[in-house]
């Protein structure tokens, strides 16, 4: 069984949720797909303007497995924690709940992937996760 996790926010429903997923690729913004299909797990993040901003980001070899997972699990918690509470936090932007397991090895790319969306959303939502210097 897949565990399959969504960040969605306000921008890509309106886009995505009204026309095909052909018409979508017409926004010239594709999903952004982060798995590691050895364990099973999988995250399709359909924010617009992510694919640029992964595309600029620091290469994926400026990082260590171990400081991404630290800082992954700060974000994550207070992702959740937000998703959670949504009489106090945008709705839109804190859709899902992400199944983040501290004790699961999910690789470079994965918590590489995860790590820049954080680091997008904080900038795009002016919003800050945790108290790490946003890249």
């Amino acid at each position: 069984m897949k565990n399959l996790i969504y960040i969605v926010a306000i921008l890509s429903l309106l886009v995505f949720s009204c026309s095909t997923p052909k018409k979508a690729i017409a926004t010239k913004e594709e999903p952004v797909r982060i798995a590691n299909d050895s364990l099973e797990y999988e995250i399709i993040i359909l924010d617009i303007g992510f694919t640029s901003y992964l595309a600029m980001a620091k290469p994926m070899s400026y990082y260590s497995v171990s400081t991404l997972e630290s800082k992954n699990r700060v974000y994550v918690s207070e992702w959740n924690n937000r998703a959670r509470n949504l009489s106090r936090y945008d709705a839109s932007i804190y859709e899902n709940i992400i199944d983040f397991q501290p004790h699961i090895d999910y690789g470079l790319e994965v918590n590489y992937k995860l790590y820049q969306y954080f680091q997008f959303a904080q900038k795009k939502y002016k919003m800050r996760l945790g108290s790490f210097r946003i890249d």
